[in-house]
């Protein structure tokens, strides 16, 4: 089978009843109701590499489902195997690549089952034909269960851009969340421990893919990290989970601007302001989350707690906005179906990932050089664009360190990048210097005679010192992409 080209929305219960009563869809096709077990090791061996198995079972048929996501999904020309089989358990030989990978000695059991009641629809939209499903149930483990509400828009024929016309009619009918999760991942995650925060996830880039390809593989890594803790957050409030949201919205900016060379049209520039804001409003949050916790007095910290209800309020809002739900349709939208892909069919308009890479890499260097060379004799505005800069070295290093992973590469870049925390940690106490009066202003607590005890009172040369010595740490360290 080939790589699916779909588009998974995720819904409310009482969004999915709105959209199925709508005329959007009108009767579907087929109603089917599916029970799916899937398997793993004790160890969980198969979800940590990247791959799912299950038995899906509807009506009298059973068919297994090997699929290979994540970095293994890179190994293979094919992402999914199906096989019919007679029984209810697995049958582990040659039809996929489990043995290969793992042994033959591969023991796995059931973990969890998920039960939908599955609609399906084939739907002409501008000519192109898209089956549409629609997934109704739950994930249950023992007596654990987690709702599936979710729409399928997969492209059977025709234009891709097609999906996302579709899609936006679902939004326009009931509000809606672009997935980012498989049901053996809301599955693994309802049977093992919940996480209430999600950090980049790392990437495997292939050293010869080319640069637009080696962008579509990050910007989506990005967004990914951005919806997991946008659901924690919308459902949680955790100041963790804002804050990576945060730092996914950043990585997602950065690296607009450094494959800007290649990023054609001018839906680029409108997307990254629109992350801006979106990201401003989060920032906001933060930025109260980061004074509370060194709150002790209580008049200040009842009066901080209040205003970071509100901040949270405001984030939650922009995040439930159609603005932002239109955000991450257009971004994808542009991912996927964006002029800047007509770059692959000229070769010396899309250069190669690793040479793309290395003159990034050196361009951002060269500027952190340019702009970090006398952190002493300029202002506190400076020393932020400094910050900036470091940051924007630090993601491209991590977007791109797999392309350079030779043992001398991996050791050089396992330096570099403690370097380039040691700084964003120097630059970052020199920013709390300078921002925390600000905050406080804007919560009307400037004058509040508990303000000193949140500020900090670091001996601010003492810390551009420190900066300083970091920038050097840096320009002096071998070069991981050389």
């Amino acid at each position: 089978m080939s790589s699916e080209i779909e588009i998974k929305l995720e819904l409310s219960t009482e969004a999915l009843e709105s959209l199925l009563g709508s005329d959007l869809l009108g009767e579907p096709e087929k109603i089917l109701e599916q029970s799916s077990t899937y398997f793993d090791t004790v160890e969980r061996r198969l979800f940590q590499e990247g791959f799912s198995l299950r038995i899906r079972r509807s009506g009298a048929t059973r068919m297994q489902t090997v699929k290979a996501t994540g970095p293994s999904e890179s190994l293979f020309a094919r992402s999914e195997w199906e096989t019919p089989i007679d029984g209810e358990e697995p049958v582990l030989d040659h039809s996929s690549p489990l043995l290969s990978e793992f042994g033959s000695d591969l023991a796995v059991e059931p973990v969890f089952d998920v039960d939908v009641e599955r609609r399906v629809w084939n739907v002409k939209e501008n000519g192109s034909l898209i089956e549409v499903v629609v997934d109704q149930g739950e994930a249950v483990s023992g007596d654990r269960q987690s709702a599936i509400r979710e729409v399928e828009l997969e492209l059977k024929d025709g234009d891709r851009k097609d999906l996302f016309i579709l899609a936006r009619k679902v939004d326009g009918i009931v509000p809606s969340r672009f997935g980012v999760r498989s049901k053996s991942e809301k599955g693994f995650a309802l049977v093992d421990q919940q996480r209430s925060v999600f950090k980049a996830e790392g990437l495997d880039l292939d050293r010869n893919m080319r640069a637009v390809a080696a962008f579509q593989t990050i910007a989506s890594s990005c967004f990914r990290q951005f919806r997991l803790n946008e659901d924690v957050l919308l459902h949680r409030r955790n100041p963790e989970a804002l804050h990576q949201a945060r730092v996914a919205l950043r990585r997602l900016r950065s690296a607009f601007s450094l494959f800007k060379p290649i990023l054609s049209g001018e839906e680029p520039g409108r997307l990254n302001a629109e992350m801006r804001w979106l990201a401003g409003v989060l920032g906001e949050a933060r930025n109260i989350d980061v004074l509370l916790a060194k709150a002790t007095d209580a008049d200040l910290v009842s009066k901080l707690t209040d205003a970071r209800r509100d901040a949270y309020d405001d984030a939650i809002g922009a995040l439930n906005s159609s603005r932002a739900r239109a955000l991450a349709l257009d971004f994808n939208d542009w991912l996927q179906c964006g002029e800047y892909l007509e770059r692959k069919d000229v070769a010396d308009q899309d250069p190669s990932a690793s040479e793309f890479a290395v003159e990034a890499l050196d361009r951002l260097r060269k500027k952190l050089k340019k702009h970090g060379r006398a952190l002493a004799s300029v202002d506190d505005e400076h020393r932020h664009e400094v910050r900036k800069d470091a940051k924007k070295l630090r993601y491209a290093a991590e977007f791109f360190g797999s392309l350079f992973d030779s043992k001398r590469g991996a050791r050089r870049y396992k330096k570099f990048i403690a370097a380039m925390a040691d700084l964003q940690d120097d630059l970052g106490a020199l920013n709390d210097l300078a921002t925390g009066p600000d905050v406080l202003k804007k919560c009307s607590l400037a004058d509040h005679p508990a303000r000193e005890s949140v500020l900090s009172h670091a001996d601010k040369d003492v810390l551009i010192g420190k900066a300083q010595d970091s920038v050097d740490d840096i320009l002096d360290a071998k070069q991981f992409w050389r």
